[in-house]
């Protein structure tokens, strides 16, 4: 667990909305934040109910620390980071991505639209905590300016990465879940410019999130699964909160895991550049492993965090990356998790290979995976960590501390860590039996409980 930090999580800053995340909370943050990245600040945000408020404190803030704030509206994460990548200076997204409604966040990006380095979110906390960040002269204070054309050339630039005319001529029939996030600004208007035929799904923006959570698990997606079988479709795609995530039904009605997803762009990515290196973390399936030794990859594993897998594709001029979540990053384009370009790749491969999509994950690696979590409060955490890997020292397992403790077991291995986002722990395990990655997992489980009390 990464320690140090008070206010910082895997990924920015996330809370109760208007309980510990309040306008005065999000405005002095914002204002240490351009204490470091003055300049043209891009801001934007999903559908959340208090992503306005929140905002436009941030965008307060900004101001008075003597930056220039340019307003993207509401629009997914991946297309402000496009959007700094390109244009700006830095940027600021106001998400809690799959969190409840209850929640809002606040992620901050460098220049290149990835996620800040640990050392500039301490420096951003010593400001905020003593309360003394740069404030200019009302002579110096910052302009706000609007920008709502990012969202068009964004869909654009996704079309001109995939093969648009083999999409369009495998006519493929789509059912679209938003979930009511950012993704129903993009998400139908992208498939239908591929000329899919789209039936959408909870595509109305709406930030109570009535029609499910906003986190796409195989729970959640019920109606989305059922909608597939039904209605004879191709596939099923589903979007978290701020849609940097890609979740796939195949055309059977089955839930397809986010590393298997990960696992067939993989494979693709290597085809067609003949080669690469692949960044992910060291809780996503030995899956990855295994194409990049078929297909003359290399592959990098990080700490969990998409801003961690994006900086080192980054530094090591990577080809591909990303998570067990559904959570791609291609970094030609976007130095962050891409729904869109997910989409549009997914697709591609379906129309190209002329596959379903279960016959392309059925030619992929089979490994069996569980994934489970337990609630535990922030300030308990590192101290069931250090008690964990205590005990786990006296046995005779081999051990990954990279992030949590990651266990190598019976032909496969379980990761315990606690979450940088949520008041939770996290265990995934993997093996080559689902009775077994199961079984793991709650060894995993009963360790977290044996500490908790």
């Amino acid at each position: 667990m990464i320690t140090g930090k008070r206010l910082f999580g895997t990924f920015g800053v996330r809370r109760i909305a208007n309980d510990v995340l309040t306008p005065e909370f999000a405005s002095m943050l914002a204002a240490s934040y351009g204490t470091i990245f003055q300049g043209k600040i891009a801001i934007g945000g999903d559908t959340r109910t208090t992503t306005p408020m929140i905002k436009y404190a941030i965008i307060s803030g900004l101001l008075s620390s003597g930056c220039d704030v340019v307003d993207l509206g509401i629009l997914p994460t991946p297309a402000i980071q496009y959007a700094v990548k390109n244009y700006y200076d830095g940027g600021i997204i106001v998400t809690a991505s799959h969190n409840p409604p209850i929640y809002n966040g606040i992620k901050f990006v460098d220049k290149d639209g990835i996620g800040l380095k640990y050392e500039d979110e301490i420096a951003i906390e010593k400001y905020y905590f003593d309360k003394n960040p740069k404030r200019a002269s009302w002579k110096a204070i910052g302009n706000l300016y609007h920008n709502d054309r990012i969202i068009d050339e964004y869909i654009d630039k996704v079309l001109e990465k995939v093969d648009r005319e083999a999409i369009k001529n495998a006519k493929l029939k789509v059912v679209l879940d938003c979930g009511s996030g950012a993704g129903c600004f993009t998400a139908p208007y992208l498939l239908q410019k591929l000329g899919c035929d789209v039936i959408t799904l909870n595509c109305h923006a709406d930030g109570f999130f009535p029609g499910r959570n906003p986190e796409p698990n195989e729970e959640n997606l019920q109606n989305l699964i059922n909608a597939v079988k039904s209605l004879n479709v191709d596939i099923g795609i589903a979007h978290d909160g701020d849609a940097d995530r890609t979740i796939c039904i195949d055309e059977k009605g089955s839930y397809v895991l986010g590393d298997k997803t990960f696992t067939l762009v993989e494979k693709q990515m290597l085809k067609e550049n003949n080669g690469g290196l692949i960044v992910t973390t060291v809780a996503t399936s030995t899956a990855i492993y295994d194409i990049a030794d078929e297909f003359n990859g290399e592959v990098i594993a990080t700490a969990v965090g998409d801003l961690l897998v994006a900086r080192e594709l980054k530094e090591k001029n990577g080809l591909f990356g990303g998570e067990e979540n559904g959570g791609l990053i291609f970094p030609d384009f976007v130095y962050g998790r891409d729904a869109a370009l997910t989409v549009a790749k997914i697709l591609e491969i379906m129309a190209k290979e002329k596959k379903t999509l279960s016959s392309l994950v059925d030619e992929l690696p089979v490994y069996y995976s569980e994934k489970m979590k337990c609630e535990c409060a922030d300030e308990k955490k590192q101290e069931i960590m250090e008690s964990i890997t205590k005990e786990l020292a006296t046995l005779e397992y081999k051990l990954d501390t990279t992030d949590g403790i990651k266990i190598f077991k019976d032909n496969g291995w379980v990761i315990i860590r606690p979450s940088g986002t949520e008041p939770i722990f996290r265990c995934f395990s993997e093996s080559d039996s689902q009775e077994k990655a199961t079984e793991m997992a709650k060894w995993g489980l009963s360790l977290i409980e044996k500490f908790k009390k």
